[in-house]
């Protein structure tokens, strides 16, 4: 791959053609500006192809729409997964963009002033480099004693599509996100028995509020100190969540606005797990202590036998891997400081932050000001 030449020479390359990626090449081609944008997959949002079949936004559509193309009126108000990469299709073709595919990132330099991005068919060249692959990079698959001995499967939760091959089964899901409350649900409406381990304490709000969206909620507390806002929605929570903390889990001592902001975490967004763990058909246990050939035992001793797992544990962008350089400018699991900014002189990252008020939207946020900066960039002849 050294001796490669190098392919093309550019004025930006973006790397990602998922919502982040296509959103700062419309920008772009909004502007005027020349750019390459590289995706690995054979066609957009393959992220998005690629999660779970019951997935919907928790955002609604009127803010979830990327920069200079809403999503279609018809859409309802949580578009599905389906309806999403549907979305991405038709955005790239509303404004031509025309990834190059098959084109995975290996690694990207800065050498003489200039950004190297290098895949296995060659070389790119170019002033600005925009790395938008996203959170679910790379699985995150936690270690545990035993875990090689269990005789049943564990998946992820990017392997997971739906709980049809579980019917009629004990699954355990680890893992108390939005990924593992709704693989829960899933698995429960395919006929399986699911239960779920909770490792830390949580907080959980509606998808929906008084006719509001809690995502819509949220933008509109945002202008209110973390704790202040936390204080004025704590009744309306309250009044949906009830007593749900008595069935296992654990009240984070941080409200859901006060969590987003401190541990960047995005509260669970209820669609029905709340039901099932107050039926009792959703068990809640602590964290995993050890599997055993066939089950689990529990941080509290408690021990259950599991025909399968669910790892409903996230996911880590380790943009580390692909740039060396950023080394220093990175966060455990390799998450940028700063997303929708330039993080060193050329380079800019978008769609790693996670927001109160949902990623699609803070991503257009995100795009629009990368474009903005690129664009000065070039009026003053840097780069």
């Amino acid at each position: 791959m050294e001796d490669l030449p190098v392919a093309t020479d550019t004025h930006t390359v973006i790397v990602g053609a998922g919502p982040a990626g296509l959103a700062v090449a419309a920008c772009l081609k909004q502007r005027g500006m020349p750019f390459l944008l590289l995706e690995q997959g054979d066609r957009v949002g393959v992220a998005w192809r690629n999660h779970y079949d019951r997935l919907h936004l928790h955002t609604s559509r009127g803010m979830s729409g990327l920069p200079g193309y809403p999503m279609p009126r018809r859409y309802p108000r949580y578009p599905s997964r389906e309806q999403v990469v549907a979305y991405l299709e038709q955005y790239a073709a509303h404004f031509g963009l025309e990834p190059l595919y098959n084109q995975r990132l290996v690694r990207a330099e800065q050498a003489d002033g200039r950004w190297i991005a290098h895949t296995p068919d060659g070389r790119f060249s170019a002033d600005t480099l925009v790395l938008a692959t996203g959170y679910t990079r790379v699985p995150n698959v936690p270690e545990w004693p035993g875990r090689d001995t269990f005789r049943g499967p564990i998946v992820h939760s990017s392997q997971y599509r739906n709980g049809r091959p579980f019917a009629g089964q004990d699954v355990l899901v680890v893992g108390f996100g939005n990924s593992g409350g709704e693989i829960a649900v899933d698995l429960h409406e395919h006929g399986a028995r699911p239960a779920i381990a909770v490792r830390g304490p949580v907080n959980i709000i509606p998808r929906d509020t008084l006719g509001i969206s809690s995502l819509q909620w949220n933008l509109l507390l945002s202008r209110l100190p973390g704790k202040l806002g936390d204080l004025v929605a704590a009744p309306l929570v309250y009044a949906y969540v009830g007593n749900v903390y008595q069935h296992g889990l654990h009240k984070n001592r941080l409200g859901p606005i006060e969590q987003i902001k401190t541990e960047e975490q995005v509260p669970l967004i209820d669609v029905g797990t709340v039901k099932l763990i107050k039926s009792g058909r959703l068990p809640v246990y602590p964290g995993i202590e050890r599997f055993t050939p066939t089950g689990v035992v529990f941080s509290d001793g408690r021990e259950r036998a599991f025909d399968a797992v669910v790892l409903a544990t996230g996911y880590r962008p380790d943009v580390s891997e692909l740039i060396p350089q950023v080394d220093k400018t990175v966060a455990p699991g390799g998450v940028p400081v700063a997303s929708g900014r330039e993080l060193l002189p050329g380079l800019y990252v978008c769609g790693f932050y996670v927001s109160r008020t949902g990623m699609l939207r803070e991503i257009g946020l995100e795009a629009r000001r990368i474009a903005e900066g690129i664009g000065n960039q070039q009026h003053h002849g840097v780069g």
